[in-house]
């Protein structure tokens, strides 16, 4: 498929999506992504900017939730226009979708939605590339038809079919997550580019008590196993500061480390080229 400009899938080069979880503040998200911009330019790279405006799926009702639709998508559309990074966000409902594909290049789903028919279809006839974020709850399988739901309204509006699957880790309660890597390759079933989200891949949902934990050291190795199964995408969030983040520190990146990350990343023989 097509992904603002660059052909993704299988064969195709590895590509990144990155920023922070939510939109903090302008001058946080322009560092960011001033940033992602250099290391995109430096590694000949597709990279997408993303971050929140609004993160509805809180731990606490006390937690920070981003600066709502309007500022969150203004910033959006600044970061754009200074840096030239196609910018993706996240969308909640179909109300969300059409106020947000007329900013954002890519619009994703949240995991915890996945099942969600008006939420898919809206997403799916915006004329944008979505993101369809795998459910902690579903098993790789599950997937295939909320593909198919997603197809079926993008002809029925007769829009092109511009659409990935991202796996974020399986829950078994506890507040931890486990990524299974065969899930890499049964979600190709559904016959779209799959993304690996290797930073939420790592978070303890919940395992702050009114937050979520995380165990950034494990998003490393993680991403290594799979690009070397084949994955096509990656999705990182990263901040300048994880331990001062307002949203998913502990499973961040430091933003100084993200570069060598990712070097090293785009330097293992991958499945999709053998």
């Amino acid at each position: 498929m097509q992904l603002c400009g660059t052909q993704v899938g299988q064969g195709e080069r590895l590509f990144l999506i990155a920023g922070p979880c939510v939109v903090e503040s302008e001058a946080l998200c322009l560092q960011v992504a001033e940033e992602l911009r250099r290391l995109a330019d430096r590694l000949e790279l597709t990279i997408v900017f993303k971050a929140s405006y609004d993160k509805a799926n809180r731990t606490s009702g006390q937690s920070f939730r981003g600066p709502g639709a309007d500022e969150g998508l203004r910033v959006l559309e600044k970061v754009r226009s200074e840096t030239g990074l196609p910018v993706l966000t996240d969308v909640h409902s179909p109300e969300q979708v059409r106020a947000a594909a007329q900013v954002v290049d890519v619009l994703q789903t949240p995991a915890f939605l996945a099942r969600q028919t008006d939420l898919i279809e809206a997403a799916a006839v915006s004329g944008k590339p979505v993101n369809f974020k795998k459910a902690q709850f579903m098993a790789p399988a599950d997937t295939k038809p909320m593909i198919e739901k997603a197809r079926a309204a993008a002809r029925r509006a007769g829009v092109p079919d511009a659409f990935m699957l991202c796996e974020r880790g399986t829950s078994f309660g506890y507040n931890n997550l486990v990524v299974d890597m065969r899930s890499l390759v049964l979600m190709r079933d559904a016959g779209c580019p799959v993304v690996f989200d290797a930073t939420h891949s790592v978070q303890l949902p919940g395992g702050m008590g009114d937050k979520s934990g995380g165990q950034r050291e494990f998003v490393h190795p993680l991403a290594r196993a799979a690009v070397a199964v084949g994955v096509d995408g990656l999705f990182m969030e990263c901040h300048p500061n994880p331990e001062q983040a307002l949203s998913d520190g502990p499973n961040a990146v430091p933003l100084a480390e993200l570069g060598g990350i990712v070097e090293d990343l785009l330097s293992i023989p991958s499945r999709r080229t053998s």
